[in-house]
């Protein structure tokens, strides 16, 4: 009886040791499946960055898993060690964008206290002379500060896009005039290639004006570069600047919210900032 009793209890634990596998070979599957369809669906519309890369390269691996499930079985420790890694960095990535959002929030709640006098709008792509999704927010955004602050200087900044004939500036500037925003207030900055220079070759705009560093700038950008941003400006040499948050569009936004992950870690690791 007690034979019996054990094999039972043996062949119930191996039935819920099989349906454990199954369930977790399933959710590989399935999570890698999402995972490299939403990579691949951004990069036909251009976008290659490690917040889109990463992602794809987990779908592979979890498809992988999915499909060659009888190696995974056989190396058990080893699968567990890389969970317990994976697991580690997704805390990480948490506690970073739960710090960011803190942040953000910060910025949006100082931005009601200020009066700049320039409100400077970083660029980011553009699209057939067209500004990108991402762009237009910052723009819009910057559009509605400037109503709020009519004597405020407006300087849109960025050079020329890859594949691109106009400027990111000549862009950005077209599309706050198409907006009603008053022509004689824009400045143009249209050489720059990163945010250090967004930010450096702005500076003789600002001059022109009678303005210098120390001036109260509003930094526009989107919502997850505002942190890295803001050490910037101040690397740069401004003294009084505030970002201001732009939402991400849905379809991009966690995976740049990742791409800023590994931008800060790059930075802090080579000490750029």
């Amino acid at each position: 009886m007690s034979a019996d009793l054990g094999a039972a209890l043996s062949a119930d634990r191996s039935s819920a040791l099989g349906r454990h596998w199954s369930m977790l070979r399933w959710a590989c599957a399935t999570v890698g499946a999402v995972l490299l369809a939403d990579g691949l669906a951004l990069m036909a519309l251009g976008y290659f960055s490690m917040g889109v890369t990463v992602p794809a390269a987990l779908g592979v691996a979890g498809t992988w898993l999915a499909w060659r499930w009888h190696r995974v079985q056989a190396w058990r420790g080893l699968w567990r060690a890389g969970w317990a890694l994976l697991l580690l960095w997704a805390v990480s990535v948490a506690a970073f964008w739960w710090a960011l959002a803190r942040q953000i929030e910060q910025a949006e709640s100082a931005t009601n206290r200020m009066a700049p006098q320039v409100i400077l709008v970083l660029g980011s792509g553009t699209l057939q002379g067209q500004p990108s999704p991402a762009l237009r927010a910052r723009l819009d955004k910057a559009h509605e500060l400037a109503q709020a602050h009519p004597e405020a200087w407006v300087v849109v900044s960025g050079g020329v896009d890859f594949g691109e004939t106009l400027s990111e500036g000549q862009v950005m500037g077209n599309y706050l005039r198409a907006q009603g925003l008053d022509a004689r207030r824009i400045l143009q900055e249209e050489r720059s290639t990163s945010t250090e220079l967004n930010l450096r070759y702005s500076l003789p705009l600002l001059q022109a004006q009678g303005l210098g560093p120390e001036a109260a700038v509003a930094v526009v950008t989107s919502d997850f570069h505002t942190v890295r941003a803001q050490r910037i400006a101040r690397k740069v040499g401004y003294t009084h600047t505030l970002p201001v948050a732009a939402l991400t569009p849905l379809y991009i936004r966690y995976n740049a919210w990742l791409r800023e992950y590994f931008a800060m870690a790059s930075s802090w690791l080579l000490r750029e900032l």
